[in-house]
C-alpha cells in the first residue's frame, strides 16, 4: 500500500485554498507551510502565461529524511505515509538537508521539524486530506497508488504523461503532476525577482554570476510567488568542521612526532592527544548547541537510527575520544609502549573522525554540492592534516612537518577550486558551485569568504615554512600562522556550507 497524490495543474487556479486548509487543519505556524502554491510566469510580453505548482512532501518510497534522522522521529508507515513524531525530534535539521523537495520546516516555537503527513489523522478515519476536500477544482486527488481501482491510479492510467519532481534523486516520489510546466517543477531554472507579486521577499533572491545565470536559468521564465527557503545550517556547522579537523589532524600526526628531534618530551608525548581532546570537546559542544532541542541530545544514543551517519558519526567521535583518553592514561601510568602502539590505532579513528562527514553529507539528498564524496572525503582528510599539523608547529617546529602543512594547504586550495570549477552532474550542484564565491566573509562585506579563506590558509602555511626553515621559528609567530590558517579554513567552510543550501529545492 502506498498513499500518494495526483496534482492536476491543468485544473489548478492558484487560489491557495489547499494552503489555508492545511495550515488550519494542522495548526501550522505563521510563515511556515506544509503545502503551498508556487507561481511561475513563462514567456515574454505580451505572450506571458502564469503556471501554478502545488508543492508538498512527496511521501517518498525511499525517503532520505527517514534515513538521515538520527532518532527515528521520521518513519514510513505501512500505508506509505512518511510521518513525524514531533515529540522525539531533537531539531538537528538534517532532514531538511536530506529532503530534495524543501518539504520540512522548522517550528521555531517548539524547536522541532514539521511536514505534511497526508493528514494521517483524517485518513485513519476514512476521511480525505483537508487540502483535497477544499479544492474547488478537484485538482487534488489522493489514494492508494498500489490499488489499480483507486482514483489516483485511474487518472494516472487514463491521462498519462504525468511527471514528478527531481526524479534524478532516486527517492521514488509519490506525488504526480499532470499538466505542470517544467519551469515550475525544476527548481532554480526560472530566475527570481527582487519582489513577489503581493509581498516583499523575506530572504533576498539568489544572485548568480551573469555567465552562470545565462547557462543555468531560462530567460523566459521567472518565479513571481513562492515561500521562503531557509538556510538551516550556519556558522556552528562550519566551526564544527574546523574543530573536528584540528582534533583529528593532531592525532593523525602524533605517531610521526614521537621521533621528531624538536620540542620537549611533553610536546611529543602528550600534546597531540591533549589538543585532540580539547578540540573534540569543542566539536561536541558545537554539535549540541546547533540542536534546536539540545536537552534531547542523548536521544541519539538512547534510540539511535543506525542508518544515519549522524549516529555513526557519534559512535566514531566516542571511539576517537576513548582511544585518545586511553593514550594519555597510559602515558601517565608510564606505559609508553602501549601509548605508542595505541597512537597508530588512533590514526584510524582520527581518519574516520575527519572523513565521516563526507558520508553524512552524501545522505543530504537536497544538497547536491555536498554529495561529491570522491572529492569531499580526501578533501576532509587533507584539511584535517593541514590544520592539525599547523596547531602542532609552534610546539614541534619540525621542518618536515612545516613543509607537509604547506603542501596540504596547497592541496586544500586545489580541492576548493575543483569544487568551484570542476564537473558537476546536476543543476543544483552547478548552481551551488557558482554561488560559493558570492558568500561574503560577513554581512555587508565585499570580500569573498571562499577566495579569501583559501588564500589565507595557503599564505599562513607558506609563512610557517619560511619561519621554520629559516631558523626563525618563534612560537608566537607560529601560533599566529596557525590561527590565521584556521580562520581561513573556517571562512572556506562558511562558503561551502552556505552555498550548498542556497539553490532552491522547490
Amino acid at each position: 500500500m502506498q498513499y500518494g497524490f495526483v496534482l492536476d495543474q491543468r485544473r489548478c487556479i492558484g487560489c491557495h485554498a489547499c494552503t489555508v486548509a492545511c495550515k488550519s487543519e494542522n495548526d501550522v505556524p505563521l510563515g511556515d507551510f506544509r503545502t503551498w502554491v508556487k507561481y511561475t510566469e513563462v514567456g515574454q510580453f505580451p505572450s506571458v502565461k502564469r503556471h501554478f505548482a502545488v508543492l508538498r512532501c512527496n511521501q517518498c518510497t525511499d525517503a532520505p529524511c527517514v534515513t538521515v534522522c538520527p532518532v527515528t522521529a521520521l518513519h514510513k508507515r505501512p500505508d506509505g505515509i512518511v510521518d513525524l513524531d514531533k515529540d522525539i525530534c531533537i531539531g538537528c535539521k538534517a532532514c531538511m538537508q536530506a529532503c530534495p523537495y524543501d518539504a520540512l520546516a522548522l517550528n521555531e516555537e517548539t524547536g522541532g521539524a514539521e511536514k505534511c503527513h497526508f493528514c494521517a489523522h483524517r485518513v485513519e478515519q476514512n476521511l480525505k486530506p483537508a487540502c483535497e476536500v477544499v479544492c474547488p477544482e478537484t485538482a487534488i486527488i489522493s489514494g492508494d497508488l498500489h490499488d489499480p481501482e483507486s482514483p489516483v491510479s485511474k487518472i494516472l492510467a487514463e491521462v498519462g504523461g504525468s511527471t514528478v519532481r527531481r526524479p534524478e534523486q532516486g527517492t521514488g516520489p509519490n506525488v504526480f503532476y499532470l499538466g505542470a510546466h517544467e519551469a515550475s517543477l525544476e527548481p532554480g531554472t526560472a530566475h527570481e525577482e527582487d519582489m513577489y507579486i503581493w509581498s516583499d521577499r523575506r530572504e533576498p533572491k539568489v544572485d548568480l554570476p551573469e555567465a552562470d545565470r545565462q547557462a543555468l536559468q531560462r530567460d523566459d521564465a521567472r518565479v513571481v510567488l513562492d515561500v521562503n527557503h531557509k538556510v538551516h545550517w550556519g556558522w556552528k556547522v562550519s566551526a564544527y568542521l574546523l574543530t573536528k579537523g584540528i582534533a583529528a589532524g593532531a592525532a593523525m600526526w602524533a605517531p610521526f612526532m614521537a621521533t621528531a628531534g624538536v620540542g620537549s618530551d611533553f610536546a611529543r608525548n602528550y600534546l597531540p592527544e591533549l589538543i585532540a581532546l580539547f578540540f573534540l570537546v569543542v566539536t561536541n559542544v558545537l554539535l549540541v548547541l546547533d540542536l534546536k532541542r539540545p536537552k534531547l541530545f542523548l536521544t541519539i544514543v538512547l534510540r539511535p537510527n543506525t542508518k544515519s551517519w549522524l549516529v555513526k558519526g557519534a559512535y566514531v567521535l566516542m571511539a576517537f575520544g576513548a582511544i585518545t583518553t586511553t593514550i594519555i592514561a597510559a602515558r601517565l601510568l608510564g606505559w609508553h609502549g602501549v601509548a605508542d602502539t595505541l597512537r597508530w590505532l588512533n590514526v584510524v579513528a582520527a581518519s574516520m573522525t575527519a572523513a565521516y562527514t563526507a558520508f553524512l553529507f552524501a545522505q543530504c539528498e537536497g544538497r547536491d554540492l555536498w554529495q561529491n564524496t570522491r572529492l569531499l572525503l580526501p578533501h576532509l582528510l587533507v584539511q584535517a592534516l593541514c590544520v592539525g599539523g599547523a596547531v602542532l608547529l609552534p610546539f614541534l617546529p619540525d621542518a618536515k612537518l612545516a613543509i607537509a602543512v604547506a603542501v596540504l594547504a596547497v592541496a586544500h586550495h586545489l580541492c576548493g577550486l575543483i569544487e568551484r570549477f570542476g564537473k558537476h552532474d546536476t543543476h543544483n550542484a552547478k548552481m551551488a558551485a557558482a554561488l560559493m564565491p558570492g558568500v561574503k566573509m560577513w554581512r555587508g562585506s565585499g570580500l569573498s569568504a571562499f577566495y579569501f579563506g583559501m588564500s589565507t590558509t595557503t599564505i599562513a602555511a607558506l609563512l610557517g615554512v619560511m619561519l621554520v626553515t629559516s631558523g626563525a621559528a618563534n612560537p608566537a609567530a607560529l601560533v599566529f600562522c596557525a590561527v590565521l590558517g584556521h580562520v581561513g579554513l573556517f571562512l572556506y567552510e562558511q562558503a561551502y556550507i552556505r552555498a550548498g543550501q542556497l539553490p532552491p529545492l522547490a
